[in-house]
């Protein structure tokens, strides 16, 4: 489960090196970037709230399995379909596969795990596996798609025939999984979309802004990264342009397994102070141009993401009600990938009125102060006890 978490995973971000051949082949800019970029968040968004609730009710695999079915036919679109409205079309259908893998291949880890360790139910394991699955697929995404953009012919097509094969695999990794859901939950029992416990409301929504926050400066440097590469550091490489993206999202996910074990107040005091400095450190790195400081900066930015985005997941999954945690994690995850998305096209927005200097000190200044508060509004928080899910709590979202 959590080799085909991964693979779908990368999938989402393997265009991070390409955007510049596409830009070349269809002739857009920066903020056409942006928008074909945020449109796999569109796709993500409707599958998270549609349909992200429903592996509660019908099961984690009857989820998991379309998710790679519909990554399978993105990916197809993405090789036929050689204009900008076949990009933005697979794109989407890119996100919506995401949308529907992400939050239930979460909570089915957890439910392996527990499945197979009945005695061992307070372990970490799960809340380091999942995310660390999450963000080293969208590490490894970029560092493909690099490598075949330098040394592999047709690399548009190749990368898209490289991660069909590979979902295709992952297809039979998942269907030797058992399920982990009662499929004959009493008829009268409700299913619930979005419920939370007795007085979570405050600690979700810190939860949720965490992931936003996290989110924006993967986001951004996935979508613009190639191109601020190429005008502000003057590198061309495919390679290095999918190093940049692989050390980022590799960083966030080396900074949960290293840091995972530690008091969740602990992973998030670290996060919060080592993400504004990779934010600062980026901006430095844009005002004095160097590829190494920038990829410094990138890599510190990425681990204090990946400790902020780990403490926004666990603080979601603590006050979700224990028959709605499916549910409850998509919508955590539709902040978070808003997050990932919104931020960049308003950058590539800034960039027609700013330099590229200017827009960065802003963003990770407004970043920087969000993810602070967060951080001190889930730290307070505490989880609340496990008991009757309140009537207003469980109102469909």
């Amino acid at each position: 489960m959590a080799v085909a978490f991964t693979v779908l995973m990368a999938f989402g971000t393997a265009p991070t090196p390409l955007w510049p051949l596409y830009e070349a082949r269809d002739h857009f800019g920066a903020t056409t970037v942006t928008v074909a970029y945020a449109s796999m968040v569109v796709g993500a968004a409707a599958a998270f709230l549609g349909l992200g609730h429903l592996s509660d009710r019908l099961g984690r695999r009857r989820i998991i399995v379309p998710a790679l079915l519909v990554g399978i036919v993105a990916a197809v679109v993405l090789m036929l379909w050689r204009d900008l409205p076949g990009l933005i079309a697979g794109r989407i259908l890119n996100g919506a596969a995401l949308g529907l893998m992400a939050s239930t291949a979460t909570t089915y880890l957890h439910d392996l795990h527990h499945e197979a360790r009945p005695d061992r139910r307070g372990s970490a394991l799960p809340g380091v596996v999942a995310p660390a699955a999450n963000l080293g697929g969208l590490a490894a995404g970029p560092l493909v798609a690099g490598a075949a953009a330098e040394w592999l012919p047709a690399p548009l097509i190749t990368t898209q025939a490289i991660f069909t094969l590979a979902m295709v695999g992952c297809l039979a990794l998942v269907l030797s999984t058992p399920e982990t859901v009662d499929l004959e939950l009493p008829a009268a029992e409700p299913p619930l979309r979005f419920a939370l416990r007795p007085g979570g409301r405050r600690t979700f929504g810190a939860a949720g802004s965490l992931g936003a926050f996290a989110f924006a400066i993967l986001g951004l440097i996935s979508s613009l990264g190639a191109s601020v590469l190429h005008g502000t550091l003057h590198t061309d490489s495919h390679l290095v342009a999918g190093l940049a993206a692989f050390l980022m999202f590799g960083s966030a996910a080396a900074a949960q397994l290293a840091l995972g074990r530690l008091a969740l107040p602990r992973v998030l005091a670290v996060g919060a102070v080592v993400f504004p400095v990779g934010l600062a450190v980026c901006a430095v790195a844009l005002d004095h141009p160097a590829l190494w400081l920038y990829l410094v900066a990138v890599s510190l930015s990425g681990a204090g993401s990946g400790l902020l985005f780990k403490g926004g997941v666990e603080r979601a999954v603590s006050v979700a009600a224990p028959a709605s945690r499916a549910g409850v994690l998509a919508v955590f995850f539709v902040v978070a990938y808003l997050g990932m998305g919104l931020p960049s096209v308003l950058f590539s927005v800034a960039l027609r009125h700013f330099t590229v200097q200017t827009a960065m000190i802003g963003f990770a200044a407004v970043l920087s102060c969000g993810a602070v508060v967060s951080v001190v509004v889930a730290s307070r928080d505490r989880a609340p006890r496990p008991g009757k899910v309140s009537a207003r709590s469980t109102r469909p979202s």
